[in-house]
């Protein structure tokens, strides 16, 4: 595979990435119910995620890989309390 075709194909990643950021930000500011809200900021977590471990590939910066775990296990402890929050209050 040449540079031009893995320039594509990297490019190709980032918008599909980046439409379905759009998208879960869409459903966060129109969601009908604080749960879907919730639901839209976890999934914009997880896409971000992966959007730093496809960066950390692009450009071949490997510390990127760890700071995506750290930024997944702390959405996770974030989504967590949201829904605890959200079924039973403070």
């Amino acid at each position: 595979m040449d540079i031009t075709s893995a320039l594509i194909y990297e490019i190709i990643f980032v918008v599909i990435i980046a439409l379905g950021i759009f998208l879960c930000l869409l459903r966060m500011l129109r969601g009908p119910t604080a749960a879907d809200r919730a639901v839209a900021v976890d999934t914009i977590a997880t896409i971000t995620t992966a959007l730093l471990v496809l960066l950390g590939l692009i450009f071949e910066r490997y510390i990127y890989l760890d700071v995506a775990l750290v930024y997944a296990v702390l959405t996770f402890i974030g989504s967590v309390a949201i829904a605890r929050f959200l079924e039973k209050g403070i």
